[in-house]
């Protein structure tokens, strides 16, 4: 498979870096101008919210790794491109870390009643999920040795409607915890010991991650948005007013060093059934702090359907997960 960036196949990437013209209405979809087919603009890991687990590796504009299983249970919600090669994925019904070389190498099943649907490293050996339950959870556990080193309990919605209630967790540079409580409409932030540091009214969040200005990058019911830790919005894009793509379920954001936004727009196999391949949705954006498209992701045909998209680690920021520390946990 060899991907040109002058030649496109449309039976390959359908990567497409659109303009829109700054002296026209943001948005209009008359002044979408598509000016090149980049199709090697990031080097990245992907996974998704699907019926199979999928996950891929895309360097150079082509699929230089894939993993399928369509003997899979559950759906990919969180996965974490190791800097060893490995990945550390939370897939509903488990927690599990799979090799290059495609070998399940650990695995915890999510007990029963429960769901995992977000992991991230935490430490030498040391990985930290939350579980949907009655109680939900937070745990860290040592993999090598298979022993739960701290957990504790935090508050949900509805402690029978376990699906709900997170989709998305993340370590901060402070060694707390961010947790986007989808069911609370809230993102919480806990300490190690469980305590609640900060608590902000956030509708519906699927993902929060935490920012090095110390705002908080929030995916929110049909919205991307910054917010400070007294709770006000800085920025946000209603995803509904971006004209002539299918935006409808934003997933997980980054800021990448330029300032812009990239996040995730994800596809719901189950409700939606089939792509429409005339008109396919689009996988992911990245848009500027004013608001303009300058990338578009929408791969969905043969060999280079990537499938629903949930998670876009660029490549040249693996390792920096594996930095985190939860509190003095090591």
């Amino acid at each position: 498979m060899n991907l040109k960036l002058k030649h496109y196949n449309p039976s390959f990437f359908r990567v497409v870096l659109i303009y829109f013209m700054s002296s026209q209405t943001l948005f209009a979809q008359d002044n979408i101008q598509p000016v090149s087919r980049e199709l090697s603009k990031f080097d990245f890991f992907y996974a998704g919210e699907g019926k199979i687990h999928n996950m891929y590796i895309v360097k150079d504009g082509k699929i230089s790794w894939s993993y399928t299983n369509p003997n899979s249970k559950g759906e990919i919600s969180d996965a974490v491109l190791l800097k060893n090669g490995n990945i550390l994925f939370a897939h509903q019904y488990g927690v599990s870390i799979l090799t290059p070389s495609k070998q399940i190498i650990w695995n915890y099943p999510a007990p029963e009643g429960t769901e995992i649907h977000t992991a991230v490293p935490a430490g030498k050996n040391l990985v930290l999920f939350v579980m949907n339950g009655d109680p939900a959870r937070v745990v860290v556990m040592n993999y090598a040795t298979n022993k739960v080193i701290k957990q504790f309990n935090i508050p949900v919605g509805d402690p029978k409607k376990i699906h709900g209630h997170f989709r998305h967790a993340r370590l901060t540079d402070k060694g707390t915890l961010l947790v986007a409580h989808m069911d609370m409409s809230k993102v919480n932030e806990y300490d190690s010991d469980g305590n609640i540091r900060l608590s902000l009214d956030v509708p519906r969040p699927w993902s929060a991650e935490p920012l090095k200005n110390g705002n908080i990058l929030v995916c929110s019911a049909s919205s991307v948005m910054e917010i400070n830790r007294k709770g006000e919005t800085v920025w946000e894009i209603d995803t509904k007013t971006i004209k002539g793509y299918d935006v409808n379920s934003p997933q997980v954001a980054q800021r990448l060093s330029n300032g812009n936004i990239l996040f995730n727009n994800w596809f719901n196999q189950w409700s939606a059934g089939s792509v429409n391949l005339k008109n396919p949705p689009v996988q992911a954006l990245e848009v500027t702090q004013d608001k303009k498209v300058v990338w578009a992701l929408s791969s969905w045909e043969g060999t280079e359907n990537l499938g629903p998209s949930t998670i876009i680690q660029l490549l040249k920021n693996t390792g920096e997960l594996e930095k985190m520390r939860f509190g003095n946990l090591k």
